[in-house]
């Protein structure tokens, strides 16, 4: 079952990416990778699916979220911010 959830090869990529170190999955870049990711798969999903609603609560929790991770990592270094921003292609 493929599902809405990260495929362990996809996350690893994601993790080697945007990891500060190796096998780093606790930093807020790659937190944030994640859940781009994830929030972007589920985007497609409720584009085919449009009445689901349970998963378009998913996705409000999971921008939010996001948008804390984000928040939190501009307040405390805001030039990985902005790395990450224009990486991940997020507006703001």
């Amino acid at each position: 079952m493929r599902g809405i959830m990260l495929q362990k090869e996809r996350k690893a990529e994601i993790v080697a990416e945007f990891g500060l170190k190796e096998d780093d999955t606790g930093s807020a870049d790659v937190q944030v990778a994640l859940l781009t990711e994830r929030i972007s798969q589920l985007t497609e999903h409720l584009k085919r699916n449009s009445h689901d609603y349970h998963s378009l609560r998913g996705l409000f929790k999971l921008t939010g979220r996001r948008r804390r991770f984000l928040a939190y990592l501009n307040r405390r270094e805001p030039g990985r911010y902005t790395s990450l921003a224009t990486r991940l292609g997020l507006r703001k």
